[in-house]
């Protein structure tokens, strides 16, 4: 992998919504409706946010039914998981978010 391409995802990294996203993605996998109630932001906001992960290879997806369901892509990316693991964790994360999430609501 290039410099040029390794760049281009942490800059990716540099948004705190998409951060925020990829260390609530650590813990498990994550559906839109969730990321929605979570962050506090509309269901196309967080779309186009992993539109973005997904076309950088961050982030896997899923389809179940009509919610996407995505995961974290970054075995391959140590210089990610460098990053991911200077951050708070997911469940301080959601403390600092002042949320107590569990369950998908879109079960």
């Amino acid at each position: 992998m290039s410099t040029v391409e390794i760049a281009e995802k942490l800059k990716l990294m540099g948004d705190k919504t998409r951060l925020a996203i990829l260390v609530l993605l650590q813990d498990k996998e994550w559906c839109v409706c969730d990321l929605v109630e979570v962050l506090g932001m509309t269901q196309p906001a967080i779309s186009q946010h992993m539109r973005k992960l997904k076309s950088h290879g961050l982030v896997n997806e899923q389809r179940r039914g009509q919610w996407v369901h995505y995961s974290l892509n970054i075995e391959d990316k140590p210089y990610v998981q460098a990053v991911l693991h200077q951050l708070p964790n997911p469940t301080e994360m959601l403390a600092a978010l002042k949320k107590n999430y569990e369950a998908a609501s879109c079960l």
